[in-house]
């Protein structure tokens, strides 16, 4: 291999290392925003944020089920709204793993409002839209 390869090849590799922290960085904001929308009960702005055809996987609580689609999505978050209404949250273990072609971000997230609501996260991005969506209440931090 000639040293000019071999210096172009460093340079693809580094080029790729050093991008993918970066786009990687833009998620965690989206997600951030993502549950700023829902303790500041914005409806609008939390379903501005999934793709047409999301799915929401709510896990534990009275709203547990599947949800598929901007319309079931929306009907279940009003229904939290409704119940909880603004709350404030607080974001901790956010990890942000992917490329541009998808992201995947978790999180633990604690909603404190009527009654406080700890939840383990799961986002999956394509693009900039939420396309699949895990909202597990975590019954250990309720405790």
């Amino acid at each position: 291999m000639s040293a000019k390869i071999a210096r172009s090849l460093v340079l693809v590799a580094a080029f790729g290392l050093s991008a993918l922290p970066a786009v990687a960085a833009t998620k965690a904001p989206d997600a951030q925003m993502h549950f700023k929308a829902i303790a500041g009960a914005n409806l609008d702005r939390i379903m501005s944020q999934y793709a047409p055809d999301a799915t929401l996987h709510w896990i534990g609580g009275p709203l547990n089920g599947t949800y598929h689609g901007k319309r079931e999505i929306k009907e279940a978050w009003g229904k939290f709204i409704h119940k909880m209404g603004k709350t404030h949250e607080t974001a901790s273990a956010i990890d942000v793993v992917g490329d541009p072609k998808g992201m995947t971000v978790t999180a633990n997230v604690h909603f404190v409002g009527k009654p406080s609501v700890p939840v383990r996260y799961v986002l999956v991005y394509r693009g900039r839209k939420i396309v699949d969506e895990v909202w597990q209440i975590n019954a250990k931090k309720s405790m």
